[in-house]
């Protein structure tokens, strides 16, 4: 019997939960139909993978697209055409915007402006506040939602909660998993002489490691005693590493291209401001820790933290310049190079980012190459070497802190839903992004 499908992706390496193998895939409205030797089926396209990996999907968990209100930097549409030029197909976008996204109507509204205007699928965290800790239960549960955020270190208005008593009764409330920025607020503030006039390098130096190991013990503390999970997000030192390794029952965490990419002094002295994120970018020794903390599997997704500003703004003197860098383009040639650099296995970063967000955040039908699974893959080419540049970069912000890199593996294509969305480097179908299903949140 002549099989027939949508699209057939034929005699790639696919990489899996199995393993890796050269496989068709055939595709039928949008879901994963077959996965094997396709010879005989038909399609109304046939593309060839031959030389190429396909990979599950790649979903970054952390990106600020500034949308509504900060639309000079970034939105949803520029910040996600961004994500598939460089092979990530779901974004969670955070809720630090303007009005900050802490009410069902600024909820619904993003979701609505996201819906067949963002070039990938998506989900929005919804901040966690002093004054919405009642309406939580409900928006958590709200269709695209990928959880609560909360900012327990430098933030800007009411998403600051720097205070055990008010971090408690978010977490009395909520049921899923909530991610949290976790530096100390207080130790920041007793800290801030500390900074430099015009030297970011004294930027870790002002949020230093103890500030964000206080903030991190401070959360397990309330997990523990709460009965509820928790996701440390862009983790920065060797410390946390360590402590979360014997809390791994209630704590998951996130790792970032740029905390494992980079190291001060040397960025600071090189890119100056354009290196300046929350937390820091620290010495080597936290950068290896970090590492080590994906080799032992206590980190458990690669998240970019994607948070442009413009290049006027980044270069205002330290400290009134900005923290925050792009990213989401970026994650995937850069972690292919760890990868051929052999400081990471091609299995590790699908778990990375594909199997771990689907895992922790209870995503429904993405993060594997499965019959039945929405059919989204991130295609690269591991043999493909490029320099990224500030040209490449979609973002609205228009640069890269790894403008000039030399990189070895590179994404050529992004699938969503069975869409070709980019390939070759050209953006080839019109927006057509959908909310992320969670199984959390899923209607009767």
């Amino acid at each position: 019997m002549n099989q027939r499908f949508d699209t057939i992706l034929k005699s790639g390496t696919v990489v899996n939960q199995d393993g890796e193998g050269v496989r068709d895939i055939g595709i039928v409205s949008g879901r994963i139909a077959e996965i094997g030797s396709l010879a005989n089926a038909s399609a109304a396209a046939v593309i060839d993978c031959k030389g190429l990996h396909i990979l599950p999907g790649v979903i970054d968990t952390q990106v600020h697209f500034r949308e509504p209100g900060l639309t000079h930097k970034e939105d949803l549409e520029t910040g996600s055409r961004s994500a598939v030029m460089g092979g990530v197909t779901g974004v969670f976008e955070m809720p630090n915007t303007a009005p900050l996204t802490v009410t069902e109507a600024a909820f619904t509204d993003k979701v609505r402006s996201g819906t067949h205007r963002m070039h990938c699928d998506f989900a929005f965290f919804v901040g966690g506040t002093r004054e919405n800790v009642q309406e939580l239960p409900e928006l958590e549960r709200a269709a695209g939602c990928a959880g609560v955020k909360v900012f327990i270190g430098s933030s800007t208005g009411a998403l600051l909660v720097e205070d055990d008593a008010s971090l408690r009764r978010i977490f009395q409330v909520i049921r899923r998993r909530a991610a949290f920025h976790a530096e100390d607020e207080y130790r920041l503030n007793d800290r801030k002489s500390l900074r430099i006039e015009g030297d970011p390098r004294s930027h870790p130096v002002w949020r230093d490691e103890t500030a964000a190991l206080m903030a991190t013990q401070r959360l397990v503390a309330l997990a523990h005693e709460t009965g509820k999970r928790i996701h440390v997000l862009h983790i920065s030192t060797k410390e946390e590493i360590e402590f979360l390794r014997g809390h791994k029952d209630v704590a998951s965490c996130e790792a970032t291209p740029h905390h494992l990419t980079m190291a001060a002094p040397e960025c600071y002295e090189r890119l100056g401001t354009l290196a300046q994120m929350n937390p820091p970018v620290r010495s080597a020794d936290h950068r290896e820790g970090i590492w080590y903390g994906v080799t032992q599997g206590i980190v458990d997704v690669l998240g970019s933290d994607h948070a442009p500003h413009t290049l006027e703004e980044k270069s205002k003197s330290y400290p009134a310049s900005p923290s925050g860098m792009t990213g989401v383009q970026t994650l995937v040639p850069v972690m292919l190079d760890h990868v051929n650099a052999g400081r990471l296995s091609l299995a590790r970063f699908v778990d990375l980012t594909s199997a771990g967000p689907a895992r922790l955040y209870n995503i429904a039908c993405k993060g594997r190459i499965a019959a039945g699974y929405d059919a989204d893959f991130t295609i690269v080419d591991l043999k493909r070497s490029e320099t990224i540049t500030n040209n490449w970069i979609a973002s609205r912000a228009g640069w890269t802190p790894y403008d000039g890199m030399r990189v070895t593996g590179w994404p050529v294509g992004t699938f969503v839903r069975g869409k070709r969305v980019m390939w070759q480097g050209e953006l080839v179908t019109p927006s057509q992004g959908e909310p992320v299903r969670f199984l959390e949140t899923l209607k009767p």
